[in-house]
């Protein structure tokens, strides 16, 4: 714990991150809204859809940050063709400070990537917790959006950051074992945690219709098997050939395919989110991490 004591010296000197954009409150009254994304089962597009948010919102003027929370088996810096040179193993050994570590994505986005093949990072210890929540104090006023990439499944650490956030969204596909694997996540997380407020993004799917009919099929099963929960349609994202040819050049959707229906379906969510204000008043960073010590 002597690293985490002296965190705060160690990045006293860190540059100021995007200066020159405007603010839109002062810095006393920044308000950090957490969302971690999720999934049931993997092969959904999970990352892609943070990914593609993440573009979305800055270019709302949001100054956004990711998180790759997948902390064994990173994707974000696979998806932008990034290769940074270390993570957030490096941070947590005392051997990089955070702002080394921290890497540049599309337009003004900043991400803290997870490390690949490293087992010992899936459970995080108390004190690698406290080390996280001393490291991330001082974000507060440089981050409106962070968007949390978890890993599929129900594991500790998967429950774990969606326990923190504010707001947890589930992405799901048509496929039958995504949607039972979802639901069998958000029972999770109901039952063990008693979280009740869960949104769903239907991705891969032909259109609007399909996309509600998915929404529709876990939320009769949720409605009818877990008393008093809310889940909340927050759109759809057609099946789209720019997704995965995108997903070939390392590129964000919306960086190679600007025009795609896809590319359309991710600046509506991320529109219908920036208009929305954030659903708890401790909208803090410092409230995010140290309600992961809770977990």
């Amino acid at each position: 714990m002597d690293q985490a004591l002296g965190l705060r010296k160690r990045t006293s000197s860190r540059d100021p991150w995007n200066e020159s954009r405007p603010l839109e409150a002062p810095y006393a009254e920044a308000v950090v809204r957490t969302l971690s994304v999720s999934s049931g089962k993997g092969g959904v597009g999970k990352s892609n859809v943070v990914v593609n948010l993440a573009v979305a919102l800055d270019r709302l003027g949001k100054r956004v940050m990711i998180l790759d929370a997948d902390l064994g088996l990173a994707n974000v810096d696979v998806l932008l063709g990034l290769t940074p040179a270390h993570n957030i193993s490096h941070v947590l050994d005392g051997s990089r400070r955070f702002e080394e570590v921290l890497v540049a994505g599309p337009g003004n986005i900043r991400i803290m990537p997870a490390s690949s093949g490293v087992q010992k990072l899936t459970q995080l210890t108390q004190e690698q917790k406290l080390f996280l929540v001393d490291l991330l104090d001082d974000l507060e006023t440089d981050v409106d959006v962070l968007l949390i990439d978890t890993g599929a499944g129900i594991s500790d650490t998967v429950l774990y950051f969606n326990v923190a956030a504010q707001e947890r969204i589930v992405v799901v596909t048509p496929e039958p074992t995504s949607l039972t694997d979802a639901y069998a996540f958000i029972k999770v997380m109901f039952t063990r945690h008693g979280e009740r407020s869960f949104r769903i993004l239907a991705n891969g799917v032909a259109d609007e219709k399909e996309g509600r009919a998915v929404f529709a099929k876990l939320s009769r099963v949720a409605d009818h098997f877990l008393d008093g929960m809310s889940l909340d349609y927050l759109g759809w994202i057609p099946r789209d050939p720019s997704v995965p040819e995108a997903v070939r050049r390392q590129k964000a959707l919306l960086d190679v395919f600007p025009g795609a229906p896809a590319s359309r379906a991710f600046m509506e969510i991320a529109r219908r989110l920036a208009r929305e204000a954030p659903s708890m008043p401790k909208g803090t960073i410092q409230f995010f991490w140290k309600r992961l010590l809770q977990v």
